[in-house]
């Protein structure tokens, strides 16, 4: 994105680059065909859940002026909307928390005041809405999204990690309370009597755990050795949203003595029922609110701009971060615009406005690249299939393939090409015709093992389209039509699939590996290696990664403490923007420049892994022995969003010439990258290795990269 200030030039630049694509942007996701309702269905889940669950806890604390119809009214409306003439259509918009916060504040001060009352509240939040509507297009207009070139992975990190514990304390929360008697309840009632409600608890702890413990197995399908490809590629794409119904249908296995509340279901009113459709005229009833009040909606309205206007673009960001090699430019300040009058909309028909939300973007974009996998993947497996059958070479295959990959690429010159394409492919297509001993010997599947290569080396690519947004939104806007059956659902389901959201959103959050790496014992941290891995993780000094850590850890603590607090919880995003000048201006200071830009990329890079044998042998000498063989085993292991990631060792068949060179480090060696700091993460070499070698003491204070380190 180009920083400009000008005003109304980042919308025009945004403009023309999205409406050059729009039409891509449809045809893409149809030419997808069924395949698309796998993601649609996901990122449906995703976003309806927390919606209803929000409107729940504002119905609660707004006496029922709100509720969850209002709610899912307002995320269907404005994620139709902006699927057709947003800007970014990764992006998901929904009523998020800070919403609820926000609004739960406004409810509290107008209740209390004589002159506006209960009668007038969404009145007055209609001119709140107004006030922040006029901010957000002073922001998109005068180029203010620019500041988030600004935002370092630092900050987008600590913000999604922050959101994630947000997500995990609600489910906490929600369970406590399964063991409570809720507000505006009898507490007479035969229900909430202690041992029908420690019931209800410890029911509503199996039917949480259960969800989330079957909902994380289901994305892993993929890597299932049981059951053939397309049923593990079915439970892996629609997993989740089958568990949450099948615990809730568990939920209706208590029959008999056991009162008919137990377990808890959700408590919403039908769309048709008397009051839930009063605020749609709001609008006439806003000329009633006092102006002193009209003027002082600018107050809270200046706060929800600021919170907007971070957390959509924020979302936005994650969304499309590199890791995602998207192709198609971002649209931050028009995007922004459109939130503008989103908002001014959802005033005016007295229901919260909806705004990106996270986790729910990324897991979009990264369901999407899942799709993109396997789209790929079936055409390039077709492709080598046939060259095997004609007898071809590796490198004739190897053309083939490219060319059908080019092929699915789109035709659009003016998008920026794939970064990577079939680069590391080729890399391992000449390494293995190498140890072959001749590239353009015909092969067969002895040799190349089709699928799993493919699997391994494929680039990750996203399909970027805009029918799974209104396909999602539409399903969202169904739920209020179809409130009479969610409100079977337990809530204790809601709980979980809260937990689920929160675990899902942390692979590829490079904080949260960083936090994992401090507990990893020092004689394992070379198991690091065997998986893909950030490059810090051999350019940077252990301390230094350690420091770095504590310091964004102690930042996140204070960030989450802030949100305990009453009203000023909702400002926490201003603690987040704090981070452009304390990593601009504070942290350069503490780190050096290189260690800073490796641990604070703005691109996210992965270092090939290391395979187990290779990391003990280099060590330790070729004498070493190895763990269980639980731990050395190849295996094939999926990431929370479904692509395959390589964790294995070099692939040796009968018919594969043993290479001349046995040095790891060998071009000889068959995808194998050697990596330097082996050493420096095995400070204490493991007592189950063997002594074949004395090998030499290493501090992790020092980067064979950096031997200036101290």
């Amino acid at each position: 994105m180009e920083e400009t200030f000008v005003p109304l030039r980042g919308i025009k630049n945004d403009l023309n680059g999205r409406l050059k694509c729009y039409k891509q942007d449809w045809s893409s996701g149809f030419k997808a065909g069924f395949r698309i309702l796998a993601p649609t269905t996901y990122i449906f889940f995703a976003s309806a859940i927390p919606v209803i669950s929000f409107g729940e806890q504002l119905e609660r604390d707004t006496d029922g002026v709100l509720t969850a119809v209002q709610t899912l009214a307002s995320t269907a409306v404005c994620g139709l909307i902006h699927s057709i003439i947003g800007g970014q259509p990764l992006l998901i918009l929904g009523v998020a928390e800070p919403t609820v916060i926000m609004y739960t504040f406004m409810f509290n001060f107008v209740k209390e005041r004589q002159d506006l009352g209960r009668e007038l509240f969404l009145a007055w939040t209609g001119w709140v809405c107004v006030w922040t509507a006029i901010l957000l297009f002073l922001l998109a207009v005068l180029g203010a999204c620019s500041i988030i070139n600004r935002f370092t992975r630092i900050a987008g990190e600590l913000f999604g990690l922050l959101i994630a514990m947000l997500f995990m304390q609600q489910a906490i929360r929600g369970l406590v309370d399964e063991f409570r008697i809720p507000q505006r309840e009898d507490p007479k009632a035969i229900q909430f009597i202690p041992s029908w409600r420690f019931a209800n608890g410890m029911f509503a702890l199996v039917l949480s755990f259960g969800l989330l413990l079957t909902a994380l197995k289901s994305r892993k399908a993929r890597s299932w050795r049981y059951g053939s490809g397309w049923l593990r590629s079915l439970v892996a794409d629609y997993g989740v949203p089958l568990m949450v119904l099948v615990w809730t249908g568990v939920s209706y296995i208590p029959t008999g003595d056991v009162p008919k509340e137990i377990p808890r279901r959700l408590l919403s009113p039908n769309p048709w029922s008397p009051g839930a459709y009063e605020n749609w005229t709001v609008v006439k009833d806003m000329l009633n609110v006092p102006v002193v009040y009209i003027i002082g909606a600018f107050i809270p309205a200046t706060m929800i701009a600021v919170l907007y206007y971070f957390d959509h673009s924020v979302a936005s960001q994650l969304a499309q971060q590199k890791e995602f090699n998207l192709r198609k430019p971002s649209s931050y300040h028009y995007d922004l615009l459109l939130l503008g009058f989103l908002t001014l909309m959802c005033g005016l028909l007295g229901i919260p406005p909806s705004n990106g939300v996270i986790p729910q973007s990324p897991m979009h974009t990264k369901s999407l690249a899942t799709l993109k996998h396997q789209l790929l993947r079936n055409k390039l497996v077709a492709t080598a299939r046939k060259s095997i059958g004609n007898n071809a070479s590796l490198g004739q295959m190897y053309g083939n393939m490219q060319e059908t990959y080019n092929q699915m690429q789109t035709p659009l010159v003016y998008q920026q090409p794939a970064s990577q394409g079939l680069k590391e492919f080729k890399e391992s297509t000449i390494e293995a015709a190498t140890c072959a001993g001749n590239i353009n010997a015909p092969i067969d599947e002895t040799l190349f093992d089709i699928e799993k290569e493919i699997d391994d080396l494929l680039p990750v690519e996203v399909k970027e389209q805009r029918v799974s947004n209104l396909l999602q939104a539409v399903m969202v806007g169904a739920c209020v039509a179809a409130m009479p059956i969610l409100k079977r659902i337990p809530t204790s389901v809601l709980w979980g699939y809260f937990a689920f959201m929160a675990i899902e959103s942390l692979p590829g959050n490079q904080f949260w590996e960083r936090i994992l790496l401090l507990f990893t014992a020092p004689s394992r941290r070379y198991k690091v290696l065997e998986d893909n891995h950030a490059t810090f993780v051999e350019t940077v000094p252990f301390k230094a990664i350690a420091t770095f850590t504590i310091f964004q850890t102690a930042y996140l603590l204070v960030c989450f403490g802030l949100t305990w607090v009453p009203i000023a919880g909702v400002m926490f995003p201003l603690m987040i923007m704090l981070l452009v000048p304390a990593r601009q201006y504070l942290l350069p200071k503490f780190f050096k420049a290189a260690h800073l830009h490796d641990l604070d990329a703005a691109e996210f890079e992965e270092s090939p892994p290391l395979p187990y044998n290779i990391a003990t042998e280099t060590e330790l000498g070729s004498g070493a022995s190895g763990m269980a063989d639980a731990e050395i085993l190849d295996e094939v292991i999926t990431r929370s969003r479904g692509e395959f990631r390589r964790s294995c060792s070099p692939k040796i068949t009968s018919s594969t010439s043993t290479p001349a060179n046995n040095d790891p480090r060998s071009p000889h060696s068959p995808r194998v990258s050697y990596s330097p700091r082996v050493r420096d993460l095995k400070e204490v070499v493991s007592p189950q290795a063997g002594t074949s070698g004395d090998p030499k003491s290493y501090k992790l204070g020092k980067s064979p990269l950096n031997p200036s380190s101290s």
